[in-house]
C-alpha cells in the first residue's frame, strides 16, 4: 500500500523558513518522480514542484522559485521541501505527491505564515 506521510508544518511569521518532510513507503520510491502540490483555503490545488527519480532535475513553480528547495533521499525514502522568505500567500495544506499508475498524494501538513 502506497503511503505518504508529511510532517513539518506550524505557524511561522512573514520571512522565516520551515522544513517539510514526506516519509514515502509502499512503492519503489527511487524510480518515482516526487512533487509537492498544496492548497489554500478556499482555493484549488496548486503544484508547487516536483523533483526526478535521481535528484537530478528539480521544477518550481513561479510563486516559489528561489524561495523553496526541494530533495529527496532515496536511501531514507524522504522527500523534502525547504520553505524560505515565507510570505501569507504561502498559507496552505502541503501534500507530497506522485503518479505511479494513478496519483497519490499524502493527509497533508499545514503551513500557516502570520504575524
Amino acid at each position: 500500500e502506497v503511503q505518504l506521510v508529511e510532517s513539518g508544518g506550524g505557524l511561522v511569521q512573514p520571512g522565516g523558513s520551515l522544513s517539510l518532510t514526506c516519509a514515502a513507503s509502499g512503492f519503489i520510491f527511487s524510480i518515482a518522480d516526487m512533487s509537492w502540490v498544496r492548497q489554500a483555503p478556499g482555493k484549488g490545488l496548486e503544484w508547487v514542484s516536483t523533483i526526478s527519480r535521481d535528484g537530478s532535475r528539480t521544477y518550481y513553480a513561479g510563486s516559489v522559485k528561489g524561495r523553496f528547495t526541494i530533495s529527496r533521499d532515496n536511501a531514507k525514502n524522504m522527500l523534502y521541501l525547504q520553505l524560505n522568505s515565507l510570505k501569507p500567500d504561502d498559507t496552505a495544506m502541503y501534500y507530497c505527491s506522485t503518479n505511479i499508475g494513478r496519483d497519490y498524494r499524502g493527509k497533508g501538513t499545514l503551513v500557516t505564515i502570520s504575524s
